[in-house]
């Protein structure tokens, strides 16, 4: 998956969700990556998108392009 800007989204990326919230992406879905990969089984009923941890309602899933656009979800670095 991608930002609106075209950049890939990748797991540990710090973002901000609908211009006021915080958040990590802590999975991408498709690609099997978890910032945890002990909590991978917790999610194996999704097939596709992200999981971000949010400041304001904790793991949000967003399962394509146009969720994530649809809550202005934008990148404001990467992990280092």
């Amino acid at each position: 998956m991608r930002y609106h800007d075209g950049e890939p989204i990748h797991v540990g990326d710090v973002v901000t969700v609908d211009v006021r919230h915080d958040g990590i992406v802590v999975a991408c879905i498709k690609d099997g990556i978890f910032l945890h990969p002990d909590t991978k089984h917790q999610w194996t009923h999704l097939q596709d998108g992200v999981l971000i941890d949010t400041t304001f309602s904790g793991v949000v899933h967003y399962p394509d392009e146009a969720a994530l656009e649809d809550d202005q979800v934008r990148l404001i670095r990467r992990r280092q």
